[in-house]
Parts: structure tokens; C-alpha cells; sequence
């Protein structure tokens, strides 16, 4: 085995936990909406994962492991790429925020000020801003 398929595994296996703990968070309430089956859909397509992985996860997504990011840059970047994600499904109103404070809470955001924090990181994603744009302006929220 060469070193390439060791990371390409390795890339995929953490792709396939990140979704799994998406679909985890999603399930919390015992129900996948209609907007969140859409996104679950784009996101496992931008994720790579297959059409087997995406039913085998669906059926046994608490088997996967839950590995929020541990360090909050990274944090902000999956929360960037999620809402950026959430912002192209043209996922609205209530549905799109209540999809995103999930994912925020399962990220490892506080769910004292997880409305907040998804609130700012949509309207940032609206105005179109860049990943490192977004991070400096998630950061400095706080201050």
C-alpha cells in the first residue's frame, strides 16, 4: 500500500465520521426534514461519499464517531463551509436555522450563543465574504 492510498483512506474515513456526525445531529429530533435530506444530499456529494457509504451511514450513523474539531479555527472553517453549503441549497427561514444551530452544537459551539453565532455566519456567507474574512469576523464577534 502506498503512502497516497494511506491518506486518500485516511481523507476518506474522516469525511465519512464528519458526515455520519451531520446525520447524527440531524436525527437528534428523530426526523430528517425534507431541507435537511437536501442538504444531507449535496453534502454527502461535495464530501465524495459514495451512494453505498451514504445509505450504509443513514442506516447506522451512531456508529460512526462523533469527532468535533478540536480546535476552534477549525471549528469555524467547517461552520464556514457548512453554512456556505446551507446559503447554496437555498435553505430558508426557520428550517435553515434550525439546521445550522444542529450542526453548530454537534461542531462544538455553546448553545448559549449558538443563534448568534449562526446568524453571523450566514449573513457573512450572504455578503459573500472568504474563508479567512469569515474566521477574522467569527473571532472578533466576542471581543
Amino acid at each position: 500500500m502506498s503512502i497516497s492510498d494511506l491518506f486518500d483512506s485516511g481523507f476518506k474515513k474522516r469525511n465519512e465520521d464528519h458526515f455520519a456526525s451531520i446525520v447524527r445531529v440531524a436525527m437528534d429530533d428523530g426526523v430528517i426534514t425534507d431541507d435537511e435530506k437536501a442538504f444531507l444530499d449535496r453534502l454527502a456529494h461535495s464530501l465524495d461519499i459514495s451512494e453505498d457509504d451514504y445509505k450504509s451511514i443513514l442506516r447506522n450513523y451512531q456508529s460512526h464517531p462523533i469527532n468535533p474539531p478540536t480546535s476552534y479555527d477549525r471549528r469555524l472553517e467547517r461552520l464556514f463551509d457548512l453554512a456556505r453549503m446551507v446559503h447554496v441549497d437555498h435553505i430558508q427561514g426557520d428550517g435553515e436555522e434550525v439546521l445550522l444551530k444542529k450542526i453548530a452544537i454537534g461542531l462544538g459551539f455553546r448553545t448559549d450563543n449558538v443563534k448568534y453565532i449562526v446568524d453571523k455566519a450566514l449573513t457573512l456567507v450572504a455578503n459573500g465574504v472568504d474563508i479567512d474574512t469569515f474566521i477574522d469576523e467569527m473571532k472578533n464577534m466576542n471581543r
